[in-house]
């Protein structure tokens, strides 16, 4: 057996050390002071403003953008805050290019929206920079509530649920919070340990308690929860990985996108990450997308990413997917994976040219070979660990408008629950809501 067949070809330090820092700089820089009132001196303050009906979190976008404009930043992150107490990190990684700038006035006369996504940085940015928490605590209630995953949807409950005056466990999984914000969102778009910051930042509220290093198990159970606290909030996410069918997945080389883009957000040294020379990523999400342009700028020599249908099918937008090939990844289109490659280490993989007849995808039965030391999979996640008694639809944990799930006095948001999509955003505005509804039953409102 030739010798290339059974090594892996994942190599560390591609690049020149000094190369790795400028490569993965922040994707949009901060707004300074004079190019924000430039951008915001371009909104309409639309009083019925398309963009805030768009916005997952109906953050009053016109009201932050003319207080930019008459030089209260700060004032702007409040209005935001009220909304969306993330709207950080969702400044950096909402794909606003979909949802309040593909409506706004401007991108529909003139190809060009208002930088919303900017603007709403450069005031949170401004807020958050002067280590002074914007919100006090109301009177305790004496109400306990267990929020039971530190992700987006898990932070924005706990937050809105203590600033009412409830004394809130935050447990988690991982010894470090965030969820997808801290382990799955791309290096380029949250720099400097931002996600972290703003954990901290947003814990200064106070009446948090965090727990973290404790999943929901053997000894942290829901009938547990139920008992000791007088209501509960799930926002566990999908920790589980679709399986995908194709021949050779045990190979060495072959790994989830999800935990690649995990631990080079954790690395505090790019150069000693390992990554092949010829990529390719399966997949036409977000998080392959994520993990397609990461191993470029690591220093693969090529990246391909593979999507069984065609462009206008992908879950990532037409931005991302000109994001991926300005960085240099290829795409290719209604190609369905078959087999990797290889002896003990992939070297390449086949897959099928598919097309869409009558609706249904099939196989056209042209192959194409295409080389790889490295398959990064990014097929979707899906729930594991669910309580028992919780009634699932559709792979995820059922849910009414307000987060309430089947079970006495038990809430669910973000990923793991039916409805919203799978954005930081809409985690975040199911969190918020699910809080609100909790506050409501407890004090006996609604």
């Amino acid at each position: 057996m030739p010798n290339n067949e059974r090594t892996s070809g994942l190599v560390s330090a591609r690049l020149p050390q000094s190369d790795y820092a400028e490569r993965f700089t922040d994707l949009h820089p901060q707004l300074d002071d004079h190019e924000a009132q430039v951008a915001a001196d371009r909104c309409y303050f639309c009083h019925d403003a398309p963009c805030m009906t768009a916005c997952p979190t109906s953050i009053d976008i016109p009201l932050f953008i003319r207080q930019i404009v008459t030089g209260t930043p700060a004032a702007a992150a409040k209005t935001i805050f009220d909304q969306n107490i993330l709207g950080g990190m969702c400044a950096r990684v909402c794909p606003t290019e979909t949802l309040c700038e593909e409506v706004c006035v401007r991108e529909i006369a003139e190809g060009k929206p208002v930088e919303i996504g900017r603007l709403q940085r450069f005031a949170t940015d401004t807020l958050m920079s002067k280590q002074v928490h914007p919100y006090k605590r109301a009177a305790t209630t004496g109400k306990t509530i267990a929020v039971v995953g530190a992700g987006p949807s898990g932070l924005a409950a706990a937050h809105r649920l203590a600033m009412l005056g409830h004394d809130v466990t935050l447990f988690d999984a991982r010894e470090k919070l965030g969820g997808l914000n801290e382990f799955g969102i791309a290096s380029y778009k949250s720099t400097e340990d931002f996600a972290q910051k703003e954990v901290d930042w947003l814990l200064a509220i106070g009446g948090i308690t965090v727990e973290a290093g404790k999943a929901l198990g053997d000894t942290l159970t829901l009938d547990s929860l139920q008992s000791d606290f007088d209501a509960v909030f799930l926002s566990i996410g999908l920790a589980g990985v679709n399986a995908l069918r194709a021949d050779g997945m045990d190979l060495d080389g072959v790994e989830d996108a999800v935990e690649f883009i995990a631990r080079l957000r954790q690395s505090t040294d790019l150069s000693t990450l390992p990554v092949g020379r010829n990529v390719v990523v399966i997949g036409g999400g977000m998080t392959a997308v994520d993990a397609a342009v990461q191993a470029k700028l690591l220093g693969a020599q090529t990246v391909t990413m593979a999507y069984r249908r065609g462009k206008d099918r992908m879950g990532a937008s037409v931005y991302e997917q000109d994001l991926a090939t300005s960085k240099g990844v290829s795409i290719v289109y209604n190609a369905q994976p078959v087999a990797v490659l290889g002896g003990g280490a992939c070297r390449a993989m086949t897959f099928e040219y598919t097309a869409e007849i009558d609706g249904t995808l099939q196989g056209t039965g042209e192959m194409v070979e295409i080389a790889a030391d490295q398959v990064l999979v990014a097929i979707g996640q899906k729930l594991v660990g669910a309580p028992q008694g919780l009634t699932i639809e559709g792979g995820k944990i059922a849910v009414d408008v307000f987060g309430k799930t089947t079970m006495q006095n038990v809430w669910a948001g973000g990923d793991c629950a039916s409805g919203g999509d799978d954005l930081t955003v809409t985690a975040v505005a199911e969190g918020r809501d699910a809080a609100m509804d909790i506050h409501a039953v407890l004090m006996g409102e609604g």
